[in-house]
C-alpha cells in the first residue's frame, strides 16, 4: 500500500505548532529566562521606536537618503569596533550589570535625539547613535553568552528560537508602531517612548536571579588584548567555529538594503513614513517566523551547514527580486521571506556557537562573530547610503542581493569538507 504523504502546508503547520508549544512551555516554567526575554523585547522595541522615526526625520530634514545611510553605518561600525572589548568584558565582569548599564546609558542618548530639529543639528543624531551603539556593543555579547546559563541544555535550541523570534517580534511591533506614530504625531514622541522602554528594560533585568555566567567566572583576568588573542586562537584552531563566525557576513553584505528602505518607500512607492515602518515590520515578521520554522535544523549537525547555505542564498534571491518588483505588496512579501531565511541563519549560527564554545570564551567568540558581521553590515550600508541617491534604491537593493548570493555559494563550497565530517554539537574539537 502506498505511503500517505501529508501536504507541505500541513507539515509546516504541525512543525510551527510544536515549536510554539515548546516555546510557551519554556517561558512559563523558567521565570529568569522569561524576565530576560521580556527585557530584550523591550530593548528591541525601544531601539526601533528610535531608529525608524529618526530615518524618516533625517530624510525630511536633509532631502536625501545619505544621512540615513550614514546613521545606519555609524550604528553598526561603532558596534563592530567595540565588540572585541565588550566580549572581553562579558567574559570577565558581571553580565547582568553589563546589560543594565547598557540600558541606562542608552536612555540619555535617546533623549539627545529630541534636539535634532534641522539639517544643521543632524550631527546630534550621529552623536546619539554613537552612544547607543556603544551601549548595544556591551549588551549583545553579554546576552548571547548568558543564555546557556539560564536554561537547561535540552531547552537551549528552543531558547535560541525564542530569542531570535523576540528580535523579529519587536521589529514588527516597534518598526510598525514607530512608523505609524511618526506619521501621525511626528518623531519626537517616538524618541520619548524609546527612552522609557530602555529604562524599563533595566528595571526588569535587575529581577533576573539566576547567575548569567558559570562559577569562577573572571577568576583569571587577562588584559583585553591577551583575552582577545586567546579567543582568536580558539577560533583559528577549530574549523567548525571558524566556519560559523563567517556565516552572518552573508546577510551582512546584503544589509545595505536597509539604507535604501526609506527612499524605496517614500520616493518609489509614495508610502511615506508608514511605508518605511511597514518595510522594517516585514523584515521583523520574517525574523519572527524563520527561527521557529528552522528550529528542527538545530538538532541535526548534518543539516546545519547546508541549512545555513540555503538560508543565505534565499535571502540573496529574494532581494534580487525586490529590486525589480513593481508592487509594494510584493516587495513586502519578498522582504518577509528574505528575513525568514536571514533570521533562521542568525539563530542557527548562534546555537551552534553556544554548543561549540566553552563558557569562559563564549563572550569573546560571540563578540568576534558579531564584529565580523557588523563590519560587513557597515560597509554595505555606507556604500548603499552613498549610491542610493545616485543610482536609485532598486538598483542598490539588487546589488546587495547579488552580494549575499555570491557569498553563500563561495561559503558553501569552502565548507564542504566540514559537512563530510560534521562532528558533534558541544564538542569543541569537532572538525
Amino acid at each position: 500500500m502506498a505511503a500517505v504523504t501529508e501536504p507541505p502546508g500541513r507539515v509546516v503547520w504541525k512543525v510551527s505548532c510544536r515549536s510554539v508549544g515548546r516555546a510557551l512551555s519554556l517561558v512559563r516554567r523558567n521565570p529568569d529566562f522569561r524576565r530576560l526575554l521580556i527585557a530584550q523585547l523591550v530593548v528591541f522595541g525601544g531601539d526601533w521606536f528610535l531608529m525608524i522615526p529618526l530615518l524618516a526625520l533625517l530624510s525630511a530634514l536633509t532631502g536625501g537618503g545619505a544621512w540615513g545611510g550614514i546613521v545606519l553605518a555609524v550604528d553598526t561600525s561603532v558596534i563592530a569596533v567595540l565588540l572585541p572589548y565588550a566580549g572581553t568584558l562579558a567574559d570577565r565582569l558581571d553580565r547582568r550589570m553589563l546589560l543594565i548599564g547598557g540600558n541606562v546609558a542608552s536612555v540619555g542618548a535617546a533623549l539627545l535625539l529630541l534636539f535634532v530639529r534641522s539639517a544643521a543639528t543632524a550631527w546630534l543624531a550621529l552623536a546619539a547613535i554613537v552612544a547607543i551603539a556603544a551601549a548595544k556593543a556591551l549588551y549583545y555579547p553579554a546576552a548571547q553568552a548568558a543564555l546557556p546559563n539560564l536554561v537547561d541544555r535540552e531547552d537551549l535550541p528552543t531558547a535560541n528560537a525564542i530569542a531570535g523570534s523576540a528580535w523579529g517580534t519587536m521589529l514588527v511591533v516597534g518598526a510598525s508602531l514607530g512608523g505609524l506614530i511618526a506619521s501621525l504625531v511626528g518623531p519626537y514622541p517616538s524618541f520619548g517612548i524609546g527612552a522609557v522602554c530602555l529604562a524599563l528594560a533595566a528595571v526588569i533585568t535587575v529581577r533576573v536571579r539566576r547567575p548569567l555566567q558559570s562559577e569562577g567566572h573572571g577568576a583569571e583576568p587577562l588584559k583585553a588584548s591577551a583575552a582577545l588573542r586567546q579567543a582568536l586562537r580558539h577560533i583559528a584552531s577549530h574549523p567548525r567555529v571558524r566556519a560559523l563566525v563567517t556565516v552572518k557576513s552573508a546577510v551582512g553584505f546584503g544589509n545595505g538594503v536597509l539604507a535604501a528602505f526609506p527612499i524605496l518607500a517614500t520616493s518609489v512607492f509614495g508610502a511615506g513614513a508608514f511605508g518605511i515602518g511597514l518595510l522594517y515590520g516585514a523584515r521583523g515578521l520574517g525574523a519572527l517566523i524563520g527561527p521557529l520554522l528552522l528550529r528542527a535544523v538545530l538538532a541535526s549537525p548534518s543539516r546545519l551547514l547546508p541549512g545555513l547555505a540555503i538560508s543565505m542564498g534565499t535571502y540573496g534571491v529574494c532581494y534580487l527580486l525586490v529590486g525589480v518588483a513593481p508592487w509594494f505588496w510584493l516587495v513586502l512579501l519578498l522582504v518577509v521571506v528574505a528575513h525568514m531565511a536571514g533570521g533562521g541563519n542568525w539563530v542557527m549560527s548562534n546555537y551552534a556557537l553556544q554548543t561549540e564554545v566553552p563558557d569562559s570564551l563564549r563572550g569573546r567568540v560571540f563578540a568576534a562573530d558579531m564584529m565580523i558581521a557588523m563590519a560587513a553590515v557597515s560597509l554595505s550600508q555606507a556604500a548603499a547610503g552613498v549610491f542610493t541617491d545616485r543610482f536609485g534604491p532598486q538598483v542598490v537593493i539588487g546589488v546587495c542581493g547579488s552580494a549575499t548570493l555570491v557569498y553563500a555559494i563561495v561559503w558553501r563550497v569552502a565548507t564542504m569538507r566540514l559537512l563530510r565530517d560534521p562532528g558533534k554539537p558541544g564538542d569543541p574539537d569537532a572538525t
